[in-house]
């Protein structure tokens, strides 16, 4: 059974909101050494505090990733999501630091479906991150291909 939501289910307005997730420490020093972000930014604690920051910052990138993750764990792209086409106007609006919990809103911007594939569409989303506090940390726009019902 899917648990997904097919191409002919997405309409402009539609809102979904993520559970929440705290992002660790551990999330941040492991993501800025997988990567290569080794720079004092996200690794020197003493570095941060000259600069006003008591905790440890979290790339901008790590948060988008985060968001990512938690749009999949709400199950609604299961079997039908095909292909993360674009991200657009991302823009961090505060810093995320570890001990931040972080949850998504997802509002549907828009659909069209494939002129050269009649089994699946674009599904357009503006999604902001938002933190424990209320605050829009980070925000973007998505454009996905989703299949339709009849193709899985």
């Amino acid at each position: 059974m899917n648990t997904g939501i097919p191409f002919e289910g997405w309409s402009t307005g539609q809102m979904i909101t993520t559970r929440g997730r705290t992002v660790a420490e551990a999330d941040i020093v492991s993501y800025v050494n997988t990567v290569g972000y080794t720079e004092s930014l996200f690794l020197d604690m003493e570095y941060l505090r000259e600069r006003g920051h008591d905790k440890r910052m979290a790339p901008a990138l790590l948060t988008t990733s985060i968001a990512d993750a938690l749009i999949i764990q709400t199950g609604v792209l299961h079997d039908y999501a095909v292909a993360l086409m674009g991200i657009d106007n991302l823009t961090a609006r505060a810093p995320v630091y570890a001990g931040d919990t972080l949850r998504i809103e997802v509002e549907v911007t828009g659909t069209k479906a494939s002129s050269s594939s009649p089994d699946r569409g674009v599904v357009t989303t503006h999604q902001k991150v938002i933190n424990q506090s209320g605050e829009v940390v980070l925000e973007y726009d998505v454009k996905r291909m989703v299949l339709c019902e009849k193709s899985v």
